[in-house]
């Protein structure tokens, strides 16, 4: 009888650990989700997701699971309602960029055929099996206005430092957002990630993670339009040299960033200049994502 049990907990233990090695996948079906820092709906907003994101499942607390995007790597925390469960295959099919289209104005209304329901997408949402002013996702079919979507691919291929400031200024007065990411409102990464999303560049999640992508612009005067901006307090304390605040050059005298709302300001080799003449963000670095 010993033996027995022995080797049915063996067989337990060698079940349990097949089953931790195995990954679980969810993908985001609502619009725009939250991802919280704790497993509480009182717990800081650390950044968002988009229709259909495909993460990682981390952990599982009851209805709360804590997630790895698989688009940034962020990690956090939602609820289980707003995500369905799908195999790794589909999730890597999903997170393939083949025929995949971009929503590119600030919001667009899918409909699911079958129902009429319509869900509104903001601008960056990447939508799978996209031709024509149609795509699918989980096993439904979605129609939307086709002069809303591009091709992900062809954004990628046209992309400019001068198509991507005109986009940028598409979201001009959108609200700050501490962890947002949709048209609503933004955090200062959130809107740089964004922008650059609709032009195939994944870019990090954060401004200290964004700046240790891309390459290095040694100057303003050497800098082009859509080049990111990278700020720390290194003015006031010569030790707060982290990474604090990005925004996006639209000239060497302008950039358009997210502090307060999505606005233009004057910028010149000390940093961002207010009407007041002081300094309200302190210049760290200069990146180029696109030729």
């Amino acid at each position: 009888m010993k033996k027995i049990f022995t080797l049915a907990f063996a067989l337990m233990a060698i079940t349990c650990l097949a089953q931790s090695a195995e990954k679980a996948y969810v993908i985001n079906h609502c619009p725009v989700t939250p991802v919280r820092e704790e497993p509480s709906e009182a717990a800081e907003q650390a950044t968002q997701l988009l229709f259909g994101d495909v993460c990682e499942v981390v952990e599982t607390r009851s209805s709360r699971i804590k997630i790895r995007s698989l688009m940034d790597g962020q990690v956090g925390w939602i609820t289980t309602k707003m995500t369905t469960a799908v195999s790794e295959e589909e999730a890597m099919k999903q997170l393939s960029d083949e025929a995949k289209g971009v929503v590119v104005t600030p919001m667009a209304v899918a409909t699911i055929i079958e129902t009429g329901e319509q869900l509104m997408l903001t601008i960056g949402t990447r939508l799978p099996n996209y031709a024509n002013g149609r795509f699918e996702m989980l096993g439904k079919r979605y129609k939307i206005d086709a002069k809303c979507v591009r091709s992900l691919e062809a954004m990628r291929r046209e992309a400019t430092g001068e198509k991507v400031v005109r986009m940028a200024k598409t979201l001009l007065n959108v609200s700050y957002l501490w962890g947002g990411k949709n048209m609503m409102g933004y955090d200062c990464s959130g809107f740089t990630q964004t922008v650059y999303s609709v032009f195939g560049v994944n870019l990090l999640r954060n401004a200290r993670e964004q700046v240790t992508q891309g390459q290095v612009v040694n100057s303003l005067a050497e800098s082009r339009p859509g080049d990111l901006v990278f700020f720390d307090h290194a003015d006031r304390d010569p030790n707060a040299t982290r990474i604090t605040h990005v925004g996006m050059l639209i000239s060497p005298t302008e950039v358009i960033h997210c502090a307060g709302w999505v606005h233009i300001a004057k910028i010149d080799e000390k940093g961002i200049r207010l009407a007041n003449g002081k300094y309200s963000h302190h210049l760290a670095q200069i990146k180029r994502y696109v030729e």
